[in-house]
């Protein structure tokens, strides 16, 4: 019997990581964390596109753990603020409520109909030695003009989708339709054949 695939998360969310294991528990695969490898301290995220910070993130974490590794980068995109904060979004401000401050002051005046936004999210897959694959994740809606619910985290609070923002849904809601769900579900069905690949 083939031993089960080491598979590190590079990210240091517990929920993230918990999403991912429950989203792989029926394949052969030992997920872990980057409590495993504490000498590991992964880099900034310096490049200008989801796609590129992902990437960068697996490789680093897929050589130095020697197995394979997965890594997401993710964010707001707000069509008013061309785009901003993008790859930006969680160095918008120190803590959540300063991002969603600075958001929302940025926004003062933006009529409803030019309130859409999207998140964005990008998984990347290494081995060591090469890349396997990227699976984006999208979800569009709109900027409320105050925050909302008490789940979530990050810009959950002001991002409206089907009459209700993020953090006014349970988790599985949320998982169900957002961004990070969508890609995690494309990645997770192209997993079984990059296992052996």
């Amino acid at each position: 019997m083939t031993a089960p695939a080491r598979l590190l998360v590079a990210s240091a969310n517990p929920g993230k990581l918990a999403e991912i294991a429950q989203l792989l528990a029926d394949l052969p695969i030992t997920v872990v964390s980057l409590d495993a490898y504490p000498d590991f301290t992964p880099t900034a995220e310096p490049y200008d596109t989801f796609a590129a910070n992902a990437i960068h993130k697996a490789q680093e974490a897929a050589r130095h753990a020697s197995c394979l590794a997965l890594a997401d980068d993710s964010g707001l995109e707000v069509t008013a603020l061309a785009g901003r904060p993008g790859v930006f979004s969680a160095r918008y401000g120190p803590d959540d409520a300063t991002r969603i401050a600075r958001l929302l002051d940025e926004m003062t005046g933006v009529p409803e109909a030019e309130r859409a936004a999207r998140f964005v999210c990008v998984v990347a897959l290494a081995r060591p030695e090469r890349l396997l694959g990227t699976w984006t994740g999208t979800v569009a809606g709109m900027i409320t003009h105050e925050p909302r619910g008490a789940h979530g985290f990050g810009y959950d609070p002001v991002f409206e989708y089907d009459g209700r923002t993020f953090a006014e849904m349970s988790q599985a809601e949320k998982s169900a339709v957002s961004h990070r769900g969508r890609a995690l579900r494309a990645f997770r069905a192209a997993l079984p054949e990059l296992l052996y690949d």
